[in-house]
């Protein structure tokens, strides 16, 4: 890698964990939906989803920036940039919801990105299909994670749960998109150890 494409690099590390992200790329999915009537318990709730649903966004920008680092096929480049992209808009969505919600991004995120690049880039350095593979599961188990976000919102809280459809929406096709170019399936040892992994983040970041 040359010196310019590290600098890129680098900038992109510290643009995602420390809130550089200021402005999503497509409109919002719950800008044109009114606020609902929440209370305050609600929109604390609904803050700590939210914000392990950015974080979950810090850790996908920083598995997508590890695996295409560590692979040389350009088609998978570009499958891995264009996943990129759309978290990009989800890391910003989940950012200002946040903040109309009154909460705070994870203290955390700093170390969540770094443990995550690190696993993109030894699960690209593995092989192609292998790294597809991980792409894959990773996005299904963030797809179920949503789907029981969903189940716990209040039901006034149309706007939150506009971006976390579309974002649930999203996740699925990029698991889709990386089985149609030849993803491997995992051995089921290192999918309970994604979902451990997982629940360490989640549970962390609801809180902190």
């Amino acid at each position: 890698m040359n010196f310019d494409a590290l600098i890129i690099e680098i900038d992109k590390g510290i643009r995602t964990v420390f809130g550089g992200v200021a402005h999503a790329a497509r409109a919002d999915p719950a800008a044109k939906i009114p606020e609902g009537d929440l209370g305050e318990g609600d929109r604390r709730h609904a803050a700590a989803l939210m914000r392990v649903n950015h974080c979950g966004e810090v850790c996908a920008q920083a598995l997508y920036q590890g695996q295409a680092l560590a692979s040389k096929n350009p088609r998978i480049k570009s499958v891995l940039s264009q996943a990129a992209r759309e978290e990009a808009d989800h890391l910003a969505w989940s950012a200002k919801r946040i903040a109309e919600l009154g909460g705070h991004t994870s203290v955390l995120n700093p170390l969540w990105y770094l443990g995550s690049l690190a696993i993109g880039y030894a699960a690209g350095r593995i092989g192609d299909r292998w790294n597809l593979g991980f792409l894959a599961e990773t996005e299904r188990q963030v797809g179920k994670h949503l789907q029981g976000h969903l189940a716990r919102l209040s039901p006034r809280d149309a706007r939150t749960r506009a971006l976390i459809e579309t974002m649930e929406r999203e996740e699925l096709g990029h698991a889709r998109t990386a089985q149609s170019l030849g993803a491997s399936e995992l051995a089921e040892p290192v999918k309970g150890a994604m979902r451990c992994a997982s629940r360490v983040m989640t549970t962390t970041s609801y809180w902190i």
